[in-house]
Parts: C-alpha cells; sequence; structure tokens
C-alpha cells in the first residue's frame, strides 16, 4: 500500500531576531567571563544563522512590560524566569503554533472534510500540559471529538520522523485513515546567559516554528500527493550518549549539546543510511550525489559540513538544509519538515523519472538517535501559505538612534 503526504505546511511566530543583534545583547551581559564573551561572539558568527522567530514577544525592544521577565529593555539586561513561568508561556503560544500549521495544512487539502481527519499526532519537546496540544488541536480546529490522538513528547530534533513513521503505519492498517501530524517547538523559551559552552550554542541556534503534514493512502490522493512515505530506519551511534541531550532545570529546559557531535555524526554517517537505502535496491547502487534531494536536519553548521563532506554532496544538495538554517535556526522537531517543505517548493527536474524524485532525508537527536527516511517527491508544492515579511513591521522592534541602539531579540 502506498501513503502519501497530501499536504505539508509551516508557520512561525511574529516576533523575527536578528542574530547579529542577538549576539551583541548576549556578548554584553555583566555575568560573562571573557572566555564566555569570546564563545558567544563565535558560537553567534559562526551558526550561519541571519534570521530566527520567537514566541517570547518580550525579546524585542518594541515591547514594553511593567514586569519583565526575559529581557529588560531599559537595562539591557537579559533575566532568568523559572521553568514554570516557561513553561506558561509555552502552554499559551504553543497551541496557537499548533492550530496555524494544522489549519494551513487542512486548507491545502481542499477536497478533504475535518471530519474526514481519523488521527492526530502532535509532536514537542520544549514544554508539557495537559490536556494538551493533540486537545488543543481537535478543539480549535472542530475536528471529530473520536479522532485518535498520539503526542510524542520530549524526543528532540529526530521527532518529525517517528511521527510520520506512525502516521504510515496507521494508514497501511485502516486504508480509510486521514493522518494530521504537526510538530511545533518554542525551543527560544529557554535561551538564557551563561558562561557553559553548550548553553552558549544553545541560545545561538534554537528558534521557533512549527509545520504540519496531512497523511493518507485513500484512493485518488495520488493525484494530489505532494510525496510518497517509502520508508524509515532508525539507527543508534555506539557513541554520543552523553554528547546531545536535553534535561529539566529549575531555570528552563537545559541542553547538552558536545561539540564532539559533528565528528559522531561524521564517523557513523554512513552505517546509519546503509540499512535505509538497503530497502530500495536500486538507490543503494548509486553514488550519493545521484539522490536528487536530500533533507537534511540543520542542527547547525558544522553538522551540515560534515555531511556534506563524508558523503561527498554538491553545495546544490545542500541548499535546502543551508537555506532553512539561515533563516530559521534549529527548530528542533519541525526544522526537517521545513526543509521538505523547501524542496517541494522548486520545479520537478525535466529530465527527472516519470515517478517522481527520491530525496534521501535524516534528522539526529539525543542518543545519538538517527532518524532517516527515503520519500518520492511527486509534484511542485505551492509557495508557503503565510509571508513573514507581512508580519514584520509589527514585529521588528524599533532600534534606539546613535551607537547605543538596543536589539530585537536578547
Amino acid at each position: 500500500m502506498t501513503v502519501y503526504v497530501r499536504s505539508l505546511e509551516t508557520a512561525v511566530p511574529a516576533t523575527k531576531l536578528i542574530q547579529s543583534e542577538a549576539r551583541d545583547v548576549f556578548a554584553a551581559q555583566p555575568g560573562l567571563s571573557r572566555l564566555g564573551s569570546r564563545l558567544v561572539n563565535t558560537c553567534f558568527d559562526g551558526a550561519a544563522i541571519e534570521t530566527r522567530f520567537t514566541a517570547v514577544q518580550e525579546l524585542t525592544n518594541a515591547s514594553r512590560s511593567e514586569n519583565p521577565q526575559f529581557y529588560d529593555p531599559d537595562t539591557g539586561l537579559l533575566l532568568n524566569p523559572s521553568t514554570k513561568v516557561r513553561n506558561d508561556i509555552f502552554a499559551r503560544e504553543a497551541t496557537k503554533l499548533f492550530v496555524e500549521a494544522a489549519r494551513a495544512a487542512l486548507q491545502a487539502a481542499p477536497e478533504l472534510d475535518l471530519l474526514d481527519i481519523t488521527h492526530l499526532v502532535t509532536v514537542s519537546c520544549t514544554g508539557f500540559f495537559n490536556p494538551g496540544p493533540d486537545y488543543k488541536v481537535v478543539r480549535e480546529l472542530g475536528l471529530s471529538p473520536s479522532v485518535q490522538r498520539y503526542h510524542l513528547g520530549f524526543m528532540g530534533c529526530y521527532a518529525a520522523f517517528p511521527a510520520l513513521r506512525a502516521a504510515k503505519l496507521f494508514c497501511e492498517s485502516d486504508p480509510n485513515a486521514v493522518v494530521l501530524v504537526v510538530c511545533a517547538e518554542l525551543c527560544s523559551l529557554h535561551v538564557r546567559t551563561s558562561n557553559d559552552p553548550d548553553t552558549i550554542m544553545g541560545s545561538a541556534l534554537f528558534a521557533d516554528g512549527a509545520a504540519a503534514a496531512v497523511v493518507t493512502a485513500r484512493p485518488g490522493v495520488e493525484e494530489a500527493a505532494l510525496l510518497k512515505l517509502d520508508h524509515f530506519e532508525t539507527v543508534l551511534t555506539p557513541v554520543g550518549e552523553d554528547s546531545m541531550a536535553w534535561n529539566i532545570g529549575d531555570h528552563g529546559f537545559e541542553m547538552v549539546l558536545g561539540n564532539y557531535v559533528p565528528h559522531i555524526i561524521d564517523d557513523h554517517i554512513v552505517g546509519a543510511l546503509q540499512p535505509l537505502l538497503a530497502k530500495d535496491p536500486e538507490l543503494a547502487a548509486l553514488p550519493y550525489t545521484a539522490i536528487p534531494h536530500w533533507a537534511i536536519h540543520p542542527g547547525g553548521r558544522s553538522i551540515l559540513d560534515k555531511v556534506q563532506s563524508r558523503l561527498g554532496l554538491s553545495d546544490e544538495q545542500l541548499v535546502p538544509a543551508r537555506d532553512i538554517l539561515r533563516n530559521y535556526g534549529n527548530m528542533s522537531s519541525a526544522t526537517v519538515l521545513f526543509v521538505l517543505k523547501h524542496i517541494l517548493e522548486q520545479p520537478l527536474h525535466p529530465d527527472g523519472r516519470h515517478d517522481g524524485e527520491a530525496i534521501c532525508s535524516m534528522a539526529f537527536g539525543p542518543g545519538l538517535t538517527v532518524e532517516t527516511g527515503l520519500f518520492t517527491k511527486l509534484r511542485q508544492a505551492a509557495a508557503c501559505t503565510w509571508d513573514p515579511g507581512l508580519r514584520e513591521s509589527a514585529a521588528v522592534a524599533t532600534l534606539m538612534p546613535g551607537q547605543d541602539r538596543m536589539t530585537e531579540m536578547a
């Protein structure tokens, strides 16, 4: 049975962050050591990120609060709210992103009715509440109260793959199933000033965003479907358990992102791909460069560099991942779906195969876990349904005149 992605849409919060200005604020914090200040400049400048988005409106100069919790624009100080304060914001703001992305994906499949949705899979690792995102999506969108709901929590950057794999299994077991998959992450809730290299790296990389897909195997859907879900595989590398982790602290979630992670990926990426490509002997016989598209989770610039070098991929094959990293940062589980969306929005190659173009995709997360997927691009997707530029006039802070300009982001 062939299972398809009928639609794939993305969403980001309204508040836009400028990487260079964020760097200046983090580097100016009074608690930083000389080494910490150098690390801030190195990490922010080396991240290959220009802009990101955040659900925390307070992280702009345009926002004023009598009781600031994250950033005080009058003093330029980053604040350190409790985990409860951060999680309360997650419950409110993540709901908006879950619903926005889900609604966009459903609107992009107009032949399906809301009551056609049989299963809902929500994904997030940046907060908790219950009744959770799955409940909120059902209520806000008016889905059937009998929708089977599943929430994948705290899995990290690779979690979109287990969600899509579960959707594929649901459709294979029930040919009438229509599964809505929604990933939403508010990573920026957990940024803080610190001299710790992992914390600094997290503050330089992470951002907020959401993505949603409608997955089904119903007859006739292939006429409008964007992707075929072909195969998935999971591999745990033999090392790396302590190099990538996500823990709950008293002042937000604490990222462990060791500088050895790119080297682990470099050493084990070929072995992680072998069981996936073995599912398609025709692709397995080809050099990696012959696979048209690579949807790689941009966990960071150095990770993309290692993957490209080890697999011998061209600069063009890395464009989708690098573009998403540059314009949106690392949005954890939602990010690889942004990369897939980028690939889908490009025209089909005139000399491509008549049955579609192969996409090899991968994401990395705690463990160290490598999740991989093979997809087939069937047609070009419409451009994104939202335009961040339309929000920019309201979201971007008005900078103060003179040399001591404040920044958009804390």
